[in-house]
């Protein structure tokens, strides 16, 4: 006998719950799906103490209204918070926002002390940025050599943006109006090669640049 696709999947981790909504169902068949679970199982996990949650929708689309049809159905369970509803489906604005950042410009030279390149868009250094020197961009930026300098990405505002470096030494790192850490304060031994910065919680952090895909998943989509 074939398994029952599940349209409701809940997945516990260490900030809460994650609910993950299928994207391929009716909304009507979601809703009930939602209403069953909550009813009839995981009794243990979704009574008790507050849990934060977080719902993913995938790839559909939801109207305000549907959003409140979510969350009115999960706010029956006292002990359940609604941290975010999330969907990975991009607006007009933002698409065409995500296609001005994706006209990369690449430069193929070392930034020296007292020089400033700027770019409107996601800028791709091959080479380095010694101290002294200023590279800014209102996208992201990629530095395949070492960051000695200062880089400033999403300059104009844009907190989603990151900075790449090959070897990740800066005077600085900005991106939007956070500023953060000089290399002086980094300790070597914890460093590795490629990494980036990006803003999380409303501070600068560090990564290794094998979890980009999962910090930034949406870099890995494509904008026709």
């Amino acid at each position: 006998m074939a398994k029952t696709k599940q349209n409701v999947v809940i997945k516990g981790t260490k900030e809460g719950l994650v609910f993950h909504l299928d994207d391929t169902c009716s909304f009507d068949r979601l809703l009930e799906e939602l209403q069953e679970k909550l009813e009839t199982s995981h009794q243990q996990i979704l009574t008790g103490p507050i849990i934060s949650i977080t719902v993913k929708l995938g790839m559909r689309y939801v109207s305000t209204k549907q959003e409140q049809q979510i969350r009115e159905i999960l706010k029956k369970r006292g002990n359940l918070v609604v941290k975010a509803i999330e969907s990975e489906v991009i607006t007009k604005e933002e698409a065409l926002r995500d296609k001005l950042a994706s006209q990369v410009r690449v430069y193929a030279r070392t930034v020296r002390s007292g020089q400033v390149i700027r770019h409107e868009g996601d800028l791709l250094l091959l080479g380095d940025v010694n101290p002294g020197a200023l590279v800014m961009c209102t996208g992201n930026l990629f530095v395949l050599g070492a960051l000695r300098g200062t880089g400033h990405a999403g300059c104009d505002g844009n907190q989603k943006c990151i900075v790449v470096a090959y070897e990740m030494f800066p005077t600085q790192v900005r991106i939007a109006g956070l500023v953060n850490f000089t290399s002086d304060e980094r300790e070597p031994e914890k460093m590795t090669r490629m990494e980036f910065a990006y803003i999380t919680e409303g501070r600068l952090a560090i990564e290794k640049i094998s979890q980009l895909h999962k910090i930034r998943p949406e870099l890995g989509r494509f904008v026709i």
